[in-house]
């Protein structure tokens, strides 16, 4: 039988984790490793600082206190699976999508490269939501379910797409099946960045700061996950862990002499 390993960076108890495990659990044995804390936007962190704790939630369900995305494939990987590795790892639903350069900020990304990072073909997948007249964010978990299942059984029926340390960013746009318009692979686009820190005073009149949720805006280009979303379609972007820039390399040769 088939084994999944799947974390998320919004916490245990997120419904983006729940309503993935509800997708895949009749197409392999599932167990989940996830953060006690939402650790949104944690990265590719581990902790080195303090020891970690598995904490049982329910059968093959466990909570990692205090620990991140990272944390939680890698514990699991080196001591829940002795004889063997699972068939696949699995980094979501995050709740708001991982688009652009998102994608280094990302906890949910971050699990799918700790996943290939020990040999592990790997999927991050990711709700997009959309911001409502209040202020407040809506969002639905049934296509993204529907997407992963699909997805997860191309795979167990035939194979990985992608070679060593490579995974797949999967962004589902929040729209009604009706309005649907499939998969485009896309790269990864161009996204704005503003400043979004709220600064707030305490009782006593100290300063401190909130970080907020930048807006989703990115250059349109042809072709990027931004794009794909915004024409209806679940963006599916190869992503790889080698960031060194081919492209620059001759020219800094040059420079360095």
């Amino acid at each position: 039988m088939k084994e999944i390993l799947i974390t998320n960076d919004d916490g245990y108890e997120a419904d983006g984790i729940h309503a993935l495990v509800d997708a895949v659990k009749n197409l392999a044995k599932v167990t989940v490793v996830a953060p006690a804390l939402e650790k949104s936007a944690c990265g590719h962190g581990i902790t080195l600082t303090r020891p970690l704790r598995f904490v049982s939630i329910d059968d093959d369900f466990y909570k990692l206190d205090d620990g991140t995305p990272s944390d939680c494939i890698y514990l699991a990987l080196n001591t829940l699976y002795e004889n063997k590795k699972p068939d696949l790892v699995i980094s979501g639903i995050n709740r708001g999508a991982n688009m652009g350069e998102d994608i280094t900020y990302s906890g949910t990304a971050a699990g799918a490269m700790e996943g290939v990072l020990n040999g592990v073909p790997s999927i991050a997948i990711s709700q997009v939501m959309t911001k409502t007249e209040d202020g407040s964010y809506d969002y639905s978990l049934d296509l993204a379910k529907d997407v992963i299942k699909d997805i997860v059984t191309k795979i167990f029926d035939g194979e990985f797409p992608l070679p060593e340390r490579r995974f797949l960013n999967i962004n589902v746009p929040n729209i009604t099946k009706d309005l649907y318009k499939g998969y485009q692979i896309t790269k990864a686009g161009y996204r704005h960045y503003g400043n979004d820190a709220h600064m707030h005073r305490n009782p006593r009149g100290e300063e401190y700061y909130w970080l907020g949720l930048h807006p989703l805006d990115f250059k349109e280009e042809k072709g990027s996950d931004y794009q794909a979303i915004l024409d209806g379609y679940t963006s599916i972007t190869p992503v790889m862990l080698d960031l060194t820039s081919y492209d620059d390399i001759d020219n800094l040769k040059k420079w360095i002499k």
